[in-house]
């Protein structure tokens, strides 16, 4: 795929936005100081992006077609949550991958489908680095009172290991301690 040019003639406060979020955008950006610098060789190719200030209503001309400033800074908007959801939505936990987004766990090709619960059971082990009592976990992830007697954390938990384990053949993901369940995390 070819990486498309946009031009910015006479227009440095959006030359300047672009120059910041560059590496995130899917076409190099060019500057240009004046209209007369700015000359297109009528060989080059027609499909040429070309940004630049028409007028006073801030009119830019992409793949020649006109665009409102505001259209072209909300594309980009739109294309950089995108990005930043993508990136938000892949956790890595020692050799696993965990994808917010689908709800998959990873390991070498190996897949598991976590329901939300189990996705907050892990991320919550992660986040606090410490070693989490049951009623903990309750007070936290299921909003329970501190006083109140159930076994949803220790079936929930114990499912979750189950899965991974016959999963990935892994026994040791999420342990106990007396004073709690916990990850050890690796420290690359």
């Amino acid at each position: 795929m070819i990486k498309k040019n946009v031009f910015f003639v006479n227009f440095n406060p959006l030359y300047e936005i672009f120059e910041e979020i560059k590496e995130n955008l899917p076409f190099d950006i060019i500057k240009h100081e004046s209209e007369d610098s700015f000359i297109i060789d009528k060989n080059f190719d027609n499909k040429l992006n070309v940004a630049k200030k028409l007028d006073d209503r801030n009119i830019l001309n992409i793949q020649d077609h006109p665009i409102l400033i505001i259209k072209l800074i909300e594309l980009i908007n739109i294309q950089l949550i995108k990005l930043r959801f993508n990136y938000q939505s892949k956790i890595n936990i020692n050799d696993y991958e965990l994808n917010l987004n689908s709800k998959i766990f990873s390991k070498d090709n190996l897949i598991l489908k976590l329901t939300e619960k189990e996705i907050e059971i892990i991320l919550y082990l992660i986040n606090n680095k410490k070693k989490h009592t049951v009623f903990d976990l309750q007070q936290n992830i299921w909003g329970y009172a501190a006083n109140m007697e159930t076994h949803t954390v220790e079936t929930h938990v114990y499912r979750l290991r189950k899965k991974i384990s016959d999963k990935f053949n892994e026994d040791s993901f999420i342990l106990s301690h007396p004073a709690g369940y916990y990850i050890e995390l690796n420290s690359d």
